[in-house]
């Protein structure tokens, strides 16, 4: 029997029963291989030799250089239209349509029923085609027409 079944077992006995558990531990005890001892284990490990490191130096951090805005994040030109409702020449995409939520939100122009709904009133008419409704996941559809190309 192991030790920790010898050590549950004395745990669950009661006072009365004491002397019938002693004689049981005697008994398990004899009869059980000896256990072997956690400091053995311990003094047969190798100790790690000692390594020698190289002193780290410590460099000076590099100045941080300004990246330039790339791919959908470039100030690129907007059509008249947009730029009017920007009320800039030159926008990135992710801005324009940033600007154009927070209209729709202030205004209250989403369908309560069907928030993937926009109702367009007469300013976002002029962005959008003169459409009455427009779904959201059309807004970037919409907008790439206004983004003029540039080489």
């Amino acid at each position: 029997m192991s030790s920790v079944f010898k050590g549950f077992r004395a745990l669950l006995a009661s006072p009365a029963a004491s002397a019938s558990s002693a004689a049981a531990t005697k008994f398990y005890s004899a009869s059980a291989a000896p256990a072997k001892s956690a400091t053995s284990k311990v003094a047969k490990k190798t100790p790690k030799k000692p390594t020698t490191s190289k002193p780290k130096t410590e460099k000076a951090a590099a100045p941080r250089t300004m990246i330039r805005p790339a791919g959908i994040f470039k100030l690129t030109p907007v059509s008249p239209a947009l730029g009017q409702f920007l009320g800039a020449e030159k926008a990135s995409r992710p801005e324009a349509v940033k600007l154009i939520w927070i209209y729709i939100k202030s205004q209250n122009l989403q369908n309560p029923n069907n928030k993937r709904e926009i109702f367009c009133d007469e300013k976002l008419k002029t962005i959008f085609d003169g459409k009455e409704k427009i779904g959201f996941l059309e807004i970037g559809k919409m907008l790439s027409r206004h983004f003029v190309k540039t080489d």
